[in-house]
């Protein structure tokens, strides 16, 4: 007699999780690949798209080998897991487990393979979205070495903090799929990075059309309905928190592109495509670290502020003398870093304690929840600024450090020819 599969494995959620982890690795390949590779000048169109595929690839191999366990793997420190291969047969096939977080969870229903390859997506899009602050100028050889390095140094602890039972989770801080972990990291250490390798070339600068905006915008098509998986994958069951998830996803999402056009018509006096794009990213952000923790009010209001705060970042704030200086290619830091920021503060003020990520089985707990500001629990808010400083400086100071010793050894920024002719120096090839 033979059986498909052990009596652990629940194959709905299982299928679940292996279709949301395909839906994030769509939000790279092709989403942000192609997205970037419209949305920038035309010279720097295939520049842009490998060096997202290149992240993909190079992240999923460091991955395997060391960089999982350091953000699942048995706690090696408070803000950290031990380093190790999971590559075998025997830890592919067994039951998934986050051991430093298992105590908040129940019992997962599906194989490590699973898990690896699901938390391995989001971080292959973390260092993605990085690069869209560098594009048009980083030297592709410094990017080889960066992604490998960034993913070891800086993902896994953010990740390991809050999603792998560290500090941060044990303190109480709460990230429902990555508004700190993705988003505020890539936000914060995209700017460092710009502002650490220097700007582009002026005229790029100053002129710089996106080449197919149609390509662009059948790119963020792919990265909004991606983000089902990114949002609806990470209770880790196909559960009603799962469905609240992701329609709390859409809701933000909608909402935010609405009223950053609105913002749009009314201060720059047309509706932009570019604009509802970033409009859209942040509604997406913001919603990232709330989506199973707030209801249907809640994504409304974080909607709102998602087309309101990041528009007011990138066309105010980063338009101003002093962050001018930092030429931040795709404003990532607005998009990402501070839609991710202020996601993460308004989940401390609009937790739901309703909004049951687990159903708990004792009368005395009711499941497991986050309990907002609003609802009476100002703590939850203190957390969450605490986590957001520790991502915030982390990435700020190890992203330096990386970059500085990384330039000891090849140069981080192209030189002027190359920056002068773009696809066809670099690789020979030319949308």
């Amino acid at each position: 007699m033979l059986l498909p599969s052990p009596e652990w494995l629940n194959s709905g959620n299982n299928a679940w999780q292996l279709a949301a982890a395909t839906f994030v690795g769509l939000q790279s390949l092709p989403g942000l690949t192609i997205l970037y590779g419209g949305i920038v000048k035309k010279k720097w169109a295939i520049n842009s798209a490998f060096m997202s595929m290149y992240a993909f690839c190079s992240v999923l191999i460091v991955w395997l080998l060391w960089a999982y366990n350091m953000g699942f793997g048995e706690q090696w420190f408070p803000f950290l897991g031990k380093p190790g291969p999971v590559a075998s047969s025997a830890f592919e096939l067994s039951p998934a487990i986050v051991p430093a977080a298992a105590s908040g969870m129940p019992d997962l229903t599906f194989p490590m393979a699973t898990l690896v390859f699901f938390q391995f997506v989001f971080a292959a899009i973390t260092v993605i979205i990085l690069a869209g602050s560098v594009l048009g100028r980083m030297n592709f050889k410094a990017w080889v070495i960066f992604c490998p390095v960034w993913m070891t140094c800086v993902y896994v602890v953010g990740a390991f903090s809050l999603w792998g039972g560290g500090w941060l989770a044990t303190m109480g801080a709460v990230d429902f799929s990555g508004g700190y972990v993705i988003h505020l990291a890539a936000g914060t250490s995209g700017f460092v990075a710009a502002w650490v390798i220097g700007p582009r070339l002026q005229a790029d600068r100053d002129n710089c059309p996106p080449n197919n905006l149609l390509v662009a915008l059948a790119g963020a098509g792919i990265l909004w309905l991606g983000w089902n998986g990114f949002n609806g994958g990470d209770p880790y069951f196909a559960n009603a928190n799962a469905g609240a998830a992701v329609l709390n996803t859409n809701v933000s999402t909608a909402t935010a592109l609405l009223v950053w056009t609105m913002m749009d018509t009314q201060f720059n006096g047309k509706p932009s495509i570019v604009g509802a794009i970033n409009g859209m990213i942040a509604g997406l952000v913001g919603i990232t670290p709330a989506a199973g923790y707030v209801d249907g009010y809640g994504a409304l209001i974080i909607g709102v502020c998602a087309g309101i705060i990041p528009w007011l970042s990138a066309n105010k704030l980063q338009t101003s003398a002093l962050m001018n200086k930092v030429d931040d290619t795709l404003s990532v830091f607005s998009t990402h870093g501070v839609a991710g920021l202020m996601g993460g503060l308004l989940t401390g003020m609009l937790a739901n304690p309703d909004m049951l990520l687990y159903i708990g089985t004792e009368k005395d707990a009711p499941g497991i929840n986050a309990t907002g500001w609003y609802y009476g629990n100002f703590t939850q808010l203190k957390y969450q600024a605490i986590a957001a400083l520790f991502i915030i400086v982390l990435n700020a100071v190890a992203t330096f450090v990386i970059l500085k010793v990384i330039g000891m050894f090849v140069p981080l920024r192209m030189d002027e020819k190359t920056l002068l002719i773009g696809d066809m120096a670099i690789h020979g090839e030319e949308a």
